[in-house]
């Protein structure tokens, strides 16, 4: 059962350390609303790292986003706390490898790969943290600028979301695009959770994975030595008092 555990967490943690991985590089973080849009020619989506825009013509452009001084707090958290999440969800899986009862090393004892999946499910653990708190600032600050851009009045005006300008009011209309989630948000949120899970399917197959210690052995020849002690004794002493006799 703890083997079948100790699998089963490796597993999740691996996909989703890829999960993570695969959404920190995607580009559609936030994605530009539709909603009332009859035609649109432009089409826009935001990511950690470089903002795109895709024209009606299907020709897709991409601007990096260059410096880190340039954005918000916030934004730079979020990066921040994606990379961690890589970092040790890339390690965990690593190390979750050789803890593994199926892979032999040497004459690696079994207290020895325990303790390396219980390093294992920690590091799991904290990697989900991380990633499900980055994707959930990001996601806060898509739910801040969608509710201020549609309490705008309709007049001219100028708005800012996450660091960047997201667009600006003209000619007595409410211009600035709203920002919803992205694919990007829900790769990231179900990646920390399968890291989440496979940590505590690794915590829990420590328990199992732990040598038992015995001391049935030590105790047997204990009991044994108290009890034949005074038979011992006792047939001595008769002997000698017999010799005593004829003496």
């Amino acid at each position: 059962m703890s083997t079948a555990l100790q699998t089963g967490g490796f597993v999740l943690g691996l996909l989703g350390s890829a999960a993570v991985i695969v959404a920190t590089g995607m580009n559609n973080w936030s994605a530009k609303d539709r909603q009332g849009d009859v035609v649109t020619s432009v089409y826009s989506y935001k990511g950690l790292w470089q903002n795109c825009e895709t024209e009606t013509s299907g020709f897709t452009e991409c601007r990096p986003l260059y410096g880190i001084l340039g954005f918000s707090g916030s934004f730079q958290a979020v990066r921040a706390l994606m990379i961690v999440g890589i970092v040790l969800g890339v390690i965990g899986a690593m190390i979750g490898i050789f803890s593994l009862k199926c892979f032999k090393i040497g004459n690696m004892e079994d207290s020895s790969k325990a303790k390396m999946t219980l390093t294992v499910g920690v590091m799991f653990i904290i990697a989900g943290i991380c990633a499900i708190a980055g994707a959930s600032i990001y996601a806060n600050q898509i739910v801040a600028s969608f509710m201020t851009t549609q309490n705008m009045p309709i007049y001219g005006g100028m708005g800012q979301g996450m660091g960047m300008g997201m667009g600006m009011g003209m000619g007595g209309e409410n211009m600035m695009p709203r920002y919803t989630f992205g694919p990007a948000l829900f790769v990231a949120w179900i990646g920390a959770a399968l890291l989440v899970l496979g940590g505590v399917l690794k915590c829990v197959a420590f328990r199992g994975l732990q040598p038992e210690k015995s001391t049935y052995t030590g105790v047997a020849y204990k009991a044994a030595q108290a009890q034949n002690r005074p038979v011992y004794d006792e047939h001595q002493s008769e002997g000698k008092r017999e010799n005593q006799k004829y003496v």
